[in-house]
Order: structure tokens, then C-alpha cells, then sequence
């Protein structure tokens, strides 16, 4: 399997994991950029850093029992302003990023997206069905540390992330290259062995961040993976390379829901139509009074949409009696 999400636990002990790798996905991703003539090829840092936070977000969504999409996103100050990675419940994913400005294969992250010390990473959960005058949960981090130094790597980021927003000792290691992009987690929890992917939280010594041993000792052998390693090897290679010493407990697949990730995207011309109601009709009719139609294109998949001023009238009908005037028609 090209697509696949392997999760495990060490038995007897607070510690889980995750095993991401994603090649069809990926270079499905990668295709839809390429293949879009407005837009082209992302430069190679740019590609490393998106397929490297796919892979985390998918792992991070695994991760967690949440009924909604989780959005992980870079807001940057260099010359990439934004990269979001969306997944869904059924790890549906979708990728994109702005760039505005030079990307050399020599940029470094920092300089990409921290120039001014002005970056930041965001992870929102957005429940699929909210109440009313519900918001969506977000967590914002800077990308440095607390002593101000930029960080060069996607993985110390989320890592930083998860300490303060979540209060929870996490390892994670990256990899992407052009035909794959993979991950591996390693998390403590506040629960032993297999209740610890959704049991009750009970207490036991060294429950608190840079505590507890046996996850300082699986962190370090996590750490010594490679980013080459990770991209190359079998999930089951990579697991007994690591970790032939603990006693590791691969778990089964839900059968009704398998943790496969697959490239999806949720756009769709009924949500184009409602994001040019919410522009209002005067924004609508200024639009058409500049050309023919209000043509909108995905970032994620590459879809476009094009509502000419007939198909905008109906979508004001309802709002407003006087619909935009088809004189860009004439």
C-alpha cells in the first residue's frame, strides 16, 4: 500500500506512535500544482516543507478522535506568505502555498518564512457540524524559540507546538521528496498501554513534560531516524530498525474505516456561489462590470468556477431584488 497510516503502542508503557507514508497522495498533490498553467511548480524548499506538513497533519488528525477537519498552516514573512494542509476525518487531504518572491534550492525554512520573526503556525480543528456562534478551536505558536532563535526544521516546530498548546512531550521526524512524503510520532500519554488511544485518564509517576524515561529512551531512538530512511524503508522496517529492543504492538485497522490517506478536495460551486454572497452584490456587479464572468479557481485541486451575470443574479435573487446588470454581455 502506497497510502497508509500505521498506528502502535508500547506495551505497558504511556507511550503511542504513528507511522505515515503517502506517495500516491503526494504526488497526486504535486500533479494538480504542475498542471495548473497559472500557477506551475512549487520551488524544491517549498515542496519539501508542504509534503512534510501533509504528512504531519494526517498524522496529527490519526492522532486524535475529532469529528471535523484539522488545518494545519503557516502564516510566513519571507516569500512564502501561506501553506495550509487540510484533512479530514476519512484522511482526506489537501495541500497548497503561496509564494510571493524569490525561493532559491538554497533558502533555508527561516529565511522562507521567518525573515522578520514575524511567522506563525496555527493547527485549527473545525467541527463538521458547529453550533451556533461556535468557533473553531486554534492554537497559534511562533516559529522560534523562547530564546528567539528561528527554527530549521517543520518537526521542531510541531514539537514546540504540542508542549505548550497541548502540554504533551512529542517526537516527530519528517521527510518528503518529490514521489513521497512520510512521518513518524511518538507521543506520551497520560494513560499506559492500549487504553491510551481512548481511555480514561488515570495518574501514575512522572506524568508531566521531560519526566517520564521510558519516552526520553524512545525519543532518542525516534530521533535517530533520517529523513532518507523514513522516505525509503517499509513502515514494518523502519519499526524493528528503531525499536527491535521494546515490546511494540502493531493495531489492527478498523475495518469499516481503514486509515488510508487519499488526496480529496471538499471545494465545490455550491461553496464558490456562497463566498461570492458573502463579497455582497455590489462587490458582484463591480466584478462584471470588469469582465465577462467572476471566475474562480481551487488553489487546492485546480477546479475552476465561472459564474457569468446570469448565474450571479440567481444567487442574489433571493437577497436582493435587483440582480447585477448583464451589460459586460453586450
Amino acid at each position: 500500500m502506497t497510502n497508509s497510516v500505521s498506528p502502535f503502542i508500547f506495551e505497558g508503557l504511556p507511550v503511542r506512535g504513528f507511522l505515515v507514508q503517502m506517495k500516491d497522495t503526494w504526488t497526486e498533490i504535486l500533479s494538480r500544482r504542475r498542471s495548473n498553467p497559472d500557477t506551475g511548480e512549487y520551488p524544491q524548499p517549498v515542496r519539501a516543507l508542504l509534503g512534510e506538513m501533509t504528512a504531519a497533519a494526517v498524522l496529527l488528525q490519526s492522532n486524535i478522535k475529532f469529528d471535523g477537519a484539522l488545518i494545519l498552516q503557516i502564516w510566513g514573512d519571507g516569500p512564502l506568505k501561506v501553506a495550509v494542509v487540510e484533512v479530514q476525518p476519512d484522511l482526506r487531504v489537501r495541500a497548497t502555498a503561496k509564494v510571493i518572491g524569490e525561493v532559491l534550492e538554497t533558502t533555508s525554512l527561516s529565511q522562507m518564512i521567518n525573515q522578520n520573526h514575524g511567522g506563525r503556525c496555527s493547527i485549527t480543528y473545525d467541527p463538521q457540524t458547529r453550533r451556533p456562534g461556535q468557533q473553531p478551536y486554534q492554537g497559534v505558536v511562533p516559529l522560534e524559540n523562547d530564546e528567539g532563535e528561528s527554527y530549521e526544521r517543520l518537526s521542531d516546530i510541531l514539537e514546540h507546538y504540542m508542549r505548550r498548546s497541548e502540554q504533551l512531550d512529542t517526537t516527530m521526524v519528517l521527510g518528503a521528496d518529490d514521489t513521497n512524503c512520510a512521518g513518524l510520532l511518538i507521543q506520551r500519554m497520560p494513560i499506559k498501554g492500549q487504553d491510551n488511544l481512548g481511555g480514561e485518564k488515570i495518574e501514575f509517576e512522572e506524568d508531566a513534560l521531560d519526566q517520564n524515561e521510558d519516552y526520553k529512551r524512545i525519543s532518542i531512538l525516534t530521533a535517530s531516524l533520517s529523513a532518507h530512511e523514513l522516505l525509503s524503508l517499509s513502515a514494518d522496517d523502519i519499526l524493528h530498525r528503531l525499536y527491535w529492543e521494546e515490546k511494540l504492538a502493531h493495531l489492527a485497522q478498523d475495518a469499516a474505516q481503514p486509515m488510508s490517506p487519499h488526496f480529496g478536495c471538499t471545494c465545490s460551486r455550491a461553496r464558490v456561489g456562497a463566498m461570492i454572497q458573502n463579497l455582497g452584490i455590489e462587490e458582484a456587479q463591480s466584478i462584471l462590470s470588469e469582465r465577462e464572468d467572476i471566475d474562480v479557481s481551487c488553489d487546492f485541486c485546480g477546479a475552476n468556477y465561472k459564474f457569468d451575470a446570469v448565474d450571479t443574479a440567481h444567487l442574489f435573487n433571493s437577497q436582493n431584488p435587483t440582480p447585477p446588470t448583464p451589460n459586460v454581455l453586450q
